[in-house]
């Protein structure tokens, strides 16, 4: 009578189906860190977004204390072609100079006050949930929603 000897047949090696339970356990634990994952990197682009803000403030008043008076668009503020002047001063980044950095898309327009800068997500809910508004006053104001945020919106503190 022959005996059975698993060892001898097993040869060392996985059967499918405990194959199969380890990639089922895998795409378990994907299925639940990706949605925080994405989340985690939405709140990261904002938070950039809200930086780069205070970047382009920044930009605006060197850019002011320079020419007397403001940009009226954020290519006055980028990187020059040749020697620096009122219509690309090399205060920010080309990218940022293009109006899109980071997932957001980036607005600077004259008001009859100063300026005022919209950062608005490129997809809403996927690289961001909240649009971004900000003035001369240089406070950052949000609104969650894919409507624009504007001067009455709620502040950031």
């Amino acid at each position: 009578m022959a005996k059975f000897n698993l060892r001898r047949d097993r040869r060392g090696g996985f059967s499918l189906v405990e194959l199969l339970i380890v990639i089922a356990i895998i795409l378990i634990i994907a299925a639940i860190a990706v949605p925080k994952l994405n989340r985690t990197r939405m709140q990261a682009q904002e938070m950039a977004a809200i930086r780069h803000i205070v970047a382009i403030h920044q930009a605006e008043t060197q850019y002011y204390s320079t020419y007397g008076k403001f940009a009226t668009n954020l290519q006055q503020l980028g990187p020059a072609t040749g020697a620096p002047g009122p219509d690309s001063s090399d205060l920010i980044p080309a990218d940022l100079a293009s109006g899109v950095k980071g997932g957001y898309k980036f607005t600077l327009a004259e008001a009859p006050t100063g300026y005022t800068i919209n950062a608005d997500p490129e997809v809403f809910n996927s690289t961001g949930t909240r649009t971004f508004f900000s003035d001369q006053t240089l406070v950052i104001r949000q609104n969650f929603g894919q409507e624009a945020a504007n001067a009455t919106s709620s502040e950031i503190k």
